[in-house]
């Protein structure tokens, strides 16, 4: 197999996995809306759907059409940054259980979940998104799409964080006062 049918194996990968975080997403939030829940940032959540599935289709359009070689050695230290970042990913999905959604939705009064990736940052699962949209393009050689996608997830993370943390209220604020949003060590 060339490197060209390897990188677009792996993006079918990242297909079906998105497919099973949709399909377990929509699960979580039948049983949290079931108990309770609330829901909030709906109209956020279409714009980066979209944007999410754009980045798919943008890593293969640049790829083929622009035809980018494979970068050797950065592209191999890209996809060890994008297997990090799954990793990461399922680290913090296994650890919500069943509050892990790909909306916002909460429970109010619920406990704030501080184990896992939880005891070291905020937001695990956007870190992972983060260096996922930044590193998969890169395996093979999609630099547009890496600083595209990257500026755009920064802009949609400005308004879902916030939207997110005034939706886990007062309790979350509090167990997460000094834990850094995204990266250890940051203030």
């Amino acid at each position: 197999m060339s490197s060209l049918e390897l990188y677009l194996a792996f993006i079918g990968l990242l297909v079906i996995e998105r497919l099973f975080e949709l399909v377990l997403s929509a699960r979580n939030a039948r049983r949290i809306l079931a108990r309770g829940g609330r829901e909030l940032g709906q109209r956020h959540f279409r714009v980066m759907t979209v944007l999410h599935t754009a980045f798919l289709v943008s890593c293969v359009g640049e790829v083929v059409l622009l035809r980018r070689p494979f970068p050797g050695t950065l592209g191999w230290a890209a996809l060890a940054v994008a297997l990090l970042a799954q990793g990461f990913r399922y680290w913090a999905v296994f650890t919500l259980g069943e509050r892990w959604n790909t909306r916002i939705i909460f429970v109010p009064g619920a406990t704030p979940v501080t184990s896992g990736p939880y005891r070291f940052v905020r937001h695990p699962n956007y870190v992972a998104v983060i260096l996922e949209l930044f590193a998969v393009p890169l395996i093979h050689g999609a630099y547009l799409t890496a600083i595209v996608f990257s500026l755009a997830n920064a802009a949609m993370l400005m308004v879902r964080i916030p939207a997110e943390e005034a939706a886990l209220g007062a309790e979350y604020a509090r167990a997460f006062s000094s834990r850094p949003r995204f990266f250890p060590g940051q203030s």
